[in-house]
């Protein structure tokens, strides 16, 4: 065990506690006292572990890849162990499996739910839902600095001018994303009660949105975005989640805007409006465009919602979408804009030294300045590969769990984006609550892959299993 695992987990623990506060003060002051202990238990056995941990004295080793990645995926399975005890002590009388189910999902920002009617919960534990997935998001983006070096070093190198990536400074660090995350958060909030919707949805609606996570406080969310301009303005909000988070910070604070420092989020821009564009043209005559809009930008921050008479005809389309994803630095999943990007500008490149073999076109510039080098296409297009066999394994997994081929195939992709399972992917009538067991345990696994991505477990397999 290190020190950076220690303090890692140590602070996510704590962070527990703070929401577990939050849930005790707001049962008292609302008089909902049906599950009040079970945050109780929840913030004692939290303070125990997260100041538990940050007293053991550990020697200090030089910290290399290897343990940043096992920080991370202890992180991933040892941190919905305590997001599940409000479930599992609860009134509801809930098994060990299905709390866990429920936790990871959150933690994960993947949405899938052991609930079938959100109407039978209490607010307090509505609210807990939410909170794992406002935790999930910022520990997901702590997560991508942390393994920044494995996934793209050029964003790395664009980071530089709000990051110090010295672990020395992580503290300091930590509190800058900890800090522009809260303040979104609550900027979402403001805005949505703007809007005419009551605070606790939109409490509960702002944290899910920032963390690019698909539990609603109601069973329907078509019951609070219930007019054009609500569906605009949640549309625009969910891109929150589709951009880098550090975006909106460096065009308010950053003196030189340089446009191959916002190259990423400008080509993100760019994919944004010709989507639009295309959708208006192509499905407006059979929908309204503000619930094109909102199934849009749904699924390109992979988020998930949708309403009662969002087109379920594009499923399909929409999937692409999903696992395209958004901007690196974000809380959406998916293989990421930037590497679909870079993988197609490489394509395209290679294609044209063929028809012109005399000239040179390789990373020929595209758009923008901004080149690959060849380690970072290898990369890009090893997560593709990746993904597809990821694809494979899960799909064929829960064929066998008979599950029909369009199903496992739709599922699969929804569990490795984490994504939740509205009605435009046609999986909204599912029940998480009746799989068998080793089905609950196999998306667990697949939910937390996802986040993490295979590559990470590879390469920590590869310094057990062959240390030379």
């Amino acid at each position: 065990m290190s020190k950076l695992l220690t303090n890692y987990l140590s602070f996510f623990f704590l962070l527990i506690s703070f929401f577990s506060l939050i849930n005790i003060t707001y049962c008292y002051y609302f008089n909902i006292y049906l599950n009040i202990d079970t945050y109780i238990y929840t913030l004692i056995i939290s303070l125990i572990l997260g100041f538990g941990l940050l007293s053991l004295k550990i020697k200090i080793l030089k910290i290399n890849i290897y343990h940043k990645i096992l920080t991370v995926i202890s992180g991933y399975f040892l941190i919905p162990l305590i997001i599940s005890i409000p479930y599992y002590l609860s009134i509801y009388n809930i098994s060990f499996l299905n709390c866990y189910f429920e936790a990871v999902s959150g933690f994960t920002s993947t949405g899938f739910s052991i609930f079938q009617n959100i109407k039978h919960l209490d607010e307090s534990l509505i609210l807990w839902r939410s909170t794992s997935q406002w935790i999930g998001g910022i520990y997901f983006l702590f997560s991508i600095i942390l393994l920044i070096d494995i996934f793209d070093t050029n964003l790395k190198k664009s980071l530089t001018n709000f990051l110090s990536f010295d672990l020395s400074e992580s503290l300091k660090q930590s509190s800058k994303i900890l800090i522009l995350y809260t303040s979104l958060t609550l900027i979402i909030f403001i805005i949505l009660k703007i809007f005419d919707i009551r605070s606790f949805d939109s409490l509960n609606l702002s944290m899910t949105l920032i963390s690019s996570g698909g539990f609603i406080p109601v069973n329907n969310l078509s019951s609070i975005i219930n007019s054009n301009v609500k569906e605009i303005i949640f549309s625009l909000l969910m891109l929150t989640s589709f951009f880098s988070i550090f975006f909106s910070y460096n065009l308010l604070f950053f003196k030189n805007k340089n446009i191959n420092f916002f190259h990423e989020d400008i080509l993100l821009l760019i994919y944004f409006i010709v989507l639009i564009f295309l959708f208006y043209t192509l499905f407006n005559i059979d929908y309204n465009f503000s619930v094109i809009l909102l199934s849009l930008t749904s699924s390109i921050s992979n988020i998930g919602v949708s309403l009662n008479n969002s087109p379920q005809n594009l499923s399909f389309v929409f999937l692409i979408l999903i696992v395209i994803g958004g901007s690196f630095i974000s809380t959406s999943s998916g293989i990421r804009f930037i590497k679909i990007y870079a993988l197609f500008k490489f394509a395209i490149n290679n294609l044209s030294s063929h028809v012109y073999p005399r000239n040179v076109f390789v990373n020929k510039n595209i758009f923008f300045n901004s080149s690959f080098d060849q380690n970072e296409i290898f990369k890009y297009f090893l997560a593709l590969i990746i993904f597809i066999i990821s694809l494979f394994i899960l799909s064929s997994l829960l064929t066998i769990s008979n599950f029909s081929l369009e199903n496992s195939f739709k599922l699969s992709i929804l569990t490795l984006m984490n994504t939740v399972n509205s009605s435009i992917y046609g999986l909204n009538e599912f029940n998480f609550n009746n799989l068998h067991f080793l089905t609950k345990y196999t998306l667990i696994f697949f939910m937390i892959i996802g986040r993490i991505e295979l590559l990470t477990i590879l390469l920590l397999l590869k310094k057990f299993l062959f240390k030379n």
